[in-house]
């Protein structure tokens, strides 16, 4: 009887290994950030440390600080033109350029009508997609015009992050995981067994479930584990096939082995 079990568990855990993806470790260095935002194709380092955001280029630092909006809940540098800061507390969004210098501010509360934002993340042009807590729906936001180009209907459940391209949104709820069109058309819906942060590269999906990271391929609904050591996962990002994993001390690359 111990046998058959044994040979089970084997089985089990053979035929796991062979659907897990396989990475490679490409480099680990030192790195005192209080979150990490990004690492770009050229090797340049976004991040956020004492409240203000950073960009480090090799030895050239670049700094945005804004002390009197609060602390910073979240940025995006998808696009490295139009890189979004947003202060949740001051339901406050800054555009900055590739310099981190300041091209547009969008206060929710002075807009007509206003908006209770908890999450933003970026969209195509002059956009940002937003979650209006209030109506608890999914807006795609023109910050130029001060108009909505698409909407969700509303969600059920509390949002836990959000993740997006220039056609695509997806929304880390609860209970769903979450993709939109940027006509605010749903196009799928997947349950949430336990995910807490979601990230997109190259239309594809990466979730966090306490020390382990997932990959969701573009138009299917395999979800499989990423083989990476057990450690404590901070802030994980995706930049390209490289797979970034910050743990409050150390910086991480893995290169995936997707294909």
């Amino acid at each position: 009887m111990k046998q058959l079990q044994y040979l089970f568990l084997l089985f089990t855990f053979s035929i796991f290994a062979q659907d897990s993806i396989q990475v490679q470790q490409q480099s680990k260095i030192k790195f005192k950030a209080d979150s990490i935002i990004d690492v770009d194709n050229f090797g340049t380092i976004f991040y956020t440390l004492n409240n203000s955001l950073i960009k480090k280029q090799e030895e050239k630092l670049l700094k945005y600080s804004n002390v009197q909006l609060g602390s910073i809940t979240s940025s995006s540098t998808f696009n490295p033109l139009k890189i979004n800061v947003f202060y949740k507390t001051f339901n406050t969004v800054i555009i900055l350029d590739n310099r981190l210098a300041e091209i547009f501010k969008v206060d929710f509360n002075q807009v007509n009508p206003y908006k209770n934002v908890s999450h933003i993340s970026t969209g195509s042009d002059n956009t940002l997609w937003i979650f209006n807590q209030d109506l608890m729906q999914l807006e795609l936001y023109d910050y130029k015009t001060n108009t909505i180009r698409a909407k969700t209907l509303p969600i059920e459940n509390n949002v836990l992050d959000i993740t997006s391209n220039y056609n695509s949104c997806w929304l880390l709820t609860e209970n769903y995981i979450y993709k939109y069109n940027y006509f605010g058309s749903l196009v799928s819906k997947m349950p949430n067994t336990g995910y807490t942060s979601i990230k997109e590269s190259n239309e594809n999906i990466f979730l966090k479930k306490d020390k382990n990271i997932f990959y969701l391929e573009e138009n299917t609904k395999n979800i499989k584990p990423i083989n990476i050591p057990n450690f404590l996962i901070s802030q994980f990002f995706v930049t390209n096939q490289n797979l970034y994993i910050y743990t409050d001390k150390e910086l991480y690359q893995y290169k995936l082995k997707l294909k």
